[in-house]
C-alpha cells in the first residue's frame, strides 16, 4: 500500500487498510478528542449566537413608543438626506461643505402627523434649519417649484390627528432603512 499522512500528527505511515487515516491508536484517540472539542466549541458558539439574537429581540420588544419614534425619525431623515444628496438646500439653494439636515416644512412639534411625510421633508443646510428656524419663506418658494402649489397648500391645511402605533413606527424604521440602503447602492454603482 501507498504511504499516507497522519490526519493528527502529519507524519507519514504505511496504512494497514484503505480506511485507516491515522498512524497509531494514540493519534486516533487524540483526533477523536480534537473533533469532540471542535464540535463542543461550535455548539457553544451556536448557542451564544442564538442567545444574542434572543436578547436583541427582547430589547426590541421593550422599547417605548418614544424610542421607536426617535429611531424611525433617524432612519427617515437619513433617507431624505440620501434622496436629496445631489440637490442644494431647499431654503437657500446653495451647495456647501457643511452639515445637512432633513428639514421639515411644517415642524414635528406643530404637525406630528406630517413627521414622516415625504412632501414635508427635504434636504436643508444646518444654518437654515437650525439658526433660521427652517428659513420658511424661502423654503415655501422652493417647495412650490419642487412639488407644486396644490401639494404645498395641502401640507399647510393638513390638520388631522395621528398617533403612530408601535408596529407602524417599527415598519417606518425598516422601510426607510431599506430605502436608504438601496439609494446608497444605486449611487455607489454610478
Amino acid at each position: 500500500m501507498k504511504n499516507k499522512k497522519c490526519k493528527f500528527c502529519k507524519d507519514e505511515y504505511t496504512p494497514r487498510n484503505s480506511m485507516q487515516s491515522v498512524c497509531s491508536p494514540d493519534c486516533a484517540y487524540k483526533l477523536v478528542e480534537k473533533k469532540k472539542v471542535k464540535k463542543a466549541t461550535k455548539d457553544i458558539k451556536d448557542k451564544e449566537k442564538e442567545l444574542r439574537k434572543h436578547l436583541k429581540e427582547s430589547k426590541e420588544k421593550l422599547k417605548t413608543r418614544g424610542q421607536l419614534a426617535k429611531e424611525a425619525q433617524t432612519a427617515f431623515n437619513k433617507y431624505i438626506r440620501i434622496r436629496d444628496a445631489k440637490e442644494p438646500c431647499i431654503s437657500c439653494g446653495r451647495h456647501h461643505q457643511g452639515q445637512y439636515h432633513a428639514g421639515h416644512y411644517r415642524s414635528v412639534g406643530s404637525s406630528p402627523h406630517l413627521r414622516f411625510n415625504l412632501w414635508n421633508n427635504h434636504r436643508q443646510c444646518a444654518p437654515c434649519n437650525t439658526h433660521l428656524s427652517g428659513n420658511l419663506i424661502l423654503y415655501r418658494v422652493s417647495l412650490i417649484k419642487k412639488i407644486g402649489v396644490d401639494k404645498v397648500e395641502w401640507l399647510e391645511n393638513a390638520n388631522f390627528s395621528n398617533k403612530y402605533s408601535v408596529e407602524y413606527l417599527r415598519r417606518i424604521k425598516r422601510l426607510f432603512s431599506k430605502k436608504a440602503a438601496l439609494y446608497v447602492n444605486r449611487f455607489s454603482r454610478n
